[in-house]
């Protein structure tokens, strides 16, 4: 018997890696929790938990890389978690919070979310190393969530004022558009060749500096911001690569 077909190495396939795995089930359960607080009309508190599950979402992936434990079975789990944190957990809190009173379409729109984010996932994962790492295909779905969540924090907040549900036809129709963005082909800067230990010039710190300081003084408005304008920053981008292939194809001609 060799030593790669030996008990001792089926043994230590069997196991898993605890540390990444351990923030993926962090962000589960904030997921959960988040279902737990929309079902109790909770709106802000079941958005934080969104927010902190894109969090620990985004930590477990590089924890592994970092201490070279990523696995099949923390790639599989970690897509399993995504579904009900970044795809249930959002639908049911656009649900309760904005759609709940337009009856089947509500609830239809909220699946629309779920499914284009399930999809959005399995596309993804039949995609690593097919496509450049530096691009999304589409928007992704811990974005589509944040940009929930950040908008029922927003429009709580003082800025805005609404307390309770707050029902809008328009926010269904956001929600639309957030399931198509996710399953479209747009692409989206996804930051991973962002070499953030690398040595950068004293200006980008600097600016770094000022962009933390306002959004510790304005959180509620500057996290929308910031979340939305990367969901929008897709479709501008690709208007703009539309214009200009067209600028080239009219230079062309003459």
């Amino acid at each position: 018997m060799t030593e790669e077909n030996s008990p001792r190495r089926t043994r230590m396939k069997k196991g898993i890696y605890i540390l990444p795995n351990l923030f993926t089930s962090a962000s589960l359960f904030c997921g959960f929790y988040s279902i737990i607080a929309s079902f109790k009309e909770h709106f802000v508190p079941a958005s934080i938990a969104i927010l902190f599950s894109v969090l620990f979402d985004g930590l477990d992936g590089r924890i592994a890389r970092l201490t070279n434990t990523t696995s099949k079975f923390g790639a599989e789990y970690d897509s399993l978690a995504d579904v009900i944190a970044f795809g249930i957990a959002p639908s049911l809190l656009a649900y309760s919070w904005a759609m709940s009173i337009y009856g089947k379409w509500g609830w239809i729109v909220a699946f629309l979310f779920v499914l284009c984010g399930a999809l959005r996932l399995a596309r993804y994962n039949i995609q690593i190393g097919i496509i450049e790492s530096s691009v999304f295909n589409g928007l992704p779905i811990p974005a589509a969530a944040s940009v929930i969540a950040t908008t029922v924090i927003f429009f709580s907040s003082e800025y805005i004022g609404v307390e309770g549900k707050f029902h809008n036809i328009f926010i269904m129709i956001f929600v639309i558009i957030l399931s198509l963005l996710m399953v479209s082909g747009i692409k989206y800067y996804s930051f991973k060749d962002m070499k953030l230990l690398a040595r950068k010039p004293f200006t980008v710190f600097f600016w770094l500096v000022v962009a933390s300081i306002i959004i510790v003084a304005e959180p509620e408005l500057m996290f929308f911001v910031i979340i939305l304008g990367y969901a929008l920053s897709g479709p501008v981008w690709w208007l703009v690569k539309f214009v200009k292939k067209n600028k080239e194809k009219k230079a062309d001609v003459h």
